[in-house]
């Protein structure tokens, strides 16, 4: 099998949620194969900081930007910057998501709504906006954060996983419109990794014991695991890989 099936030489990814944890991680793996890159978070500062790390490391070009990804507005700014700056986006990576820790009857209502909307309607904002320049090149790919608590659940996370399993599902739909226009659209639904949003856990040795006691391999996932994962779904190598999710968690669902 050619390495060339993997490089990315040309293309361009907009990941959100980029410019820390995971996010940069597949910033960096995506740039590492010659991808250009697009990192988005809330902070313009956080953004142009982690673009210029990635630009000098990998000698790719990197722009970081702010935008809110439930903001129609603002993701089509991200859009037309991209569009002036690198010729448009060729692979979106939906990372950007929050967690909130409640019980059912402890979750206001508004806690139930920030999570939908920024786990799933931004997604879905987001894969809107690019699906139409992909279209026109007749090659793209659509990759969703999902989770592994988007096929599993546990307490205390309701609109959390609920946001998680329908983004499963959004990239069967979409890789079905899609499939005639040369795109492929995918979910990655990780386990444990020592990302920012897992810092309460981190912090709790109780309860990070608990996870740990639930996973077959007898440990958290390292961030550059998800290295491998991020550059097949966005490379030449998926290309008859559409409408699935790929779970890397250690072996905690196959129980």
């Amino acid at each position: 099998m050619s390495v060339d099936l993997f490089k990315l030489h040309g293309k361009v990814a907009w990941i959100t949620g980029g410019s820390k944890g995971l996010g940069f991680q597949m910033a960096n793996a995506l740039a590492g194969v010659g991808a250009n890159v697009v990192l988005t978070s809330r902070h313009a500062d956080e953004s142009i900081s982690a673009a210029k790390s990635i630009a000098e490391k990998h000698r790719v070009r990197a722009v970081g930007l702010a935008a809110d990804v439930t903001k129609e507005a603002e993701v089509a700014e991200v859009l037309r910057r991209a569009d002036q700056e690198l010729g448009g986006i060729d692979i979106l990576v939906n990372n950007a998501g929050i967690n909130i820790r409640k019980s059912t009857v402890d979750m206001p209502l508004a806690d139930w709504e920030q999570v939908i909307d920024i786990n799933l309607t931004g997604p879905f904002i987001c894969s809107k906006a690019v699906a139409p320049g992909m279209i026109r090149k007749n090659w793209g790919r659509i990759i969703y954060m999902s989770s592994m608590l988007g096929q599993v659940g546990l307490a205390a996370r309701p609109p959390y996983t609920a946001s998680k399993a329908a983004l499963i599902l959004l990239a069967k739909t979409q890789a079905l419109e899609f499939a005639k226009n040369g795109i492929t659209v995918n979910a990655i639904c990780p386990g444990p990794f020592g990302t920012e949003m897992n810092k309460p856990l981190l912090e709790n040795p109780e309860a990070y014991q608990a996870f740990v006691s639930k996973i077959p391999m007898g440990r958290w996932g390292e961030m550059h695991e998800m290295d491998g994962l991020i550059i097949f779904l966005a490379s030449p190598a998926s290309s008859y890989v559409t409408g699935t999710s790929i779970t890397i968690d250690g072996g905690w669902t196959a129980q």
